[in-house]
Order: structure tokens, then sequence, then C-alpha cells
């Protein structure tokens, strides 16, 4: 497999359901029922390399972009397994090429475990931090996805926040919104 890593300072954005607004740096949705290349139980952190991605990414086949707070974040993490690198040349386990597998379909519809999971594991089994991936909802785009407990006290993951982002859940009634 082929690895990379994001130089501080690397942009990133992630769609937060605006709930979770207060916690920008939380991978407990994720967590819940799981993401493409993490099982539930696994708190990751999804972003994308531009505020479009993110936005498709958040509203995925919905006819309607849901309510969001779009963040951003400033990224530098070593140690990313990139899947844009993805060739037939040996360099790859034959798994990695199922990276596209519908992660949903297998998970709630046949009921085993996605094989994107597996690939999660994987990463973080070899100590990787996370993987790069191009999007599957906008073309061009690229997602990032981080395992919160994979990274080290040299990787950087800060979100931009001028102090318009609440304090918690209760916060947005206590805002003066006018």
């Amino acid at each position: 497999m082929i690895l990379t890593d994001l130089e501080d300072p690397t942009a990133a954005f992630r769609a937060n359901k605006p709930e979770w607004a207060y916690a920008p740096l939380s991978g407990a949705g994720a967590a819940k029922v799981g993401g493409r290349f993490n099982r539930q139980g696994i708190e990751a952190l999804y972003f994308s390399q531009d505020r479009l991605t993110a936005l498709d990414e958040y509203q995925q086949c919905s006819s309607l972009l849901p309510p969001c707070t779009l963040c951003q974040y400033t990224l530098g993490i070593s140690g990313l397994v990139d899947l844009r690198a993805l060739t037939d040349d040996g360099q790859w386990d034959a798994d990695w090429h199922n990276w596209t597998a519908d992660w949903r379909e297998q998970r709630f519809n046949q009921g085993i475990t996605p094989i994107t999971w597996m690939l999660g594991d994987l990463a973080m089994e070899q100590g990787h931090k996370g993987i790069i991936f191009p999007s599957m909802v906008r073309a061009g785009g690229t997602n990032i996805v981080i395992y919160k407990d994979m990274l080290e006290p040299e990787d950087k993951l800060d979100v931009f926040d001028d102090g318009l982002l609440p304090d918690d859940r209760a916060s947005w009634s206590r805002r003066d919104l006018r």
C-alpha cells in the first residue's frame, strides 16, 4: 500500500449535524453506526478536502441538503493510507480494490461485515492513522477519514472556531441569532 502525509497546514472541511456542532472534533457519530472505513465503536472523523465535496458527502443521495454546520479544519497528520494511489502492481493487498463496495448495503441489508470495515481495521492494525480516498458522490472530490485513537501528540487536528460554535447542545437556544 502507498502511504502519504498531510502536511501542516492542510485545509479540510466537514459538515456537522447542527446538534453536534458543539463537538466538532468528536467522532462519536461515526462510532454509533459505523462509517465507510470504521465499524461501530470506533471513533472516526470524516473530512473532505473542499467545501463542496463536504456538503455533497453530507447530503449523500438525499434530494435535499439537510441542515448542517460546515466547519474548516487544519490537519497535519502522517501515515495515511492513500487510495488515490491504488494500483494493480502488487503493492496493495487485493482486498483494497474492493474499497468502493456499498458498506451500507453489506451492513444493513445483507447483515455482513462490510469489507471496508475490515480495511479500516487493517489500516489501524498496521499503525496507520487514517485513509485518504476519492469521493463516491462528487467526481474529483477527495475524502479523509482519521481514526482519533491512532493520533499521536505531534499530529495536528484543529477546527477553526471564531467563537460562534456552540458550547453544548443547549447553546443554540441561548444564542441571540437576530
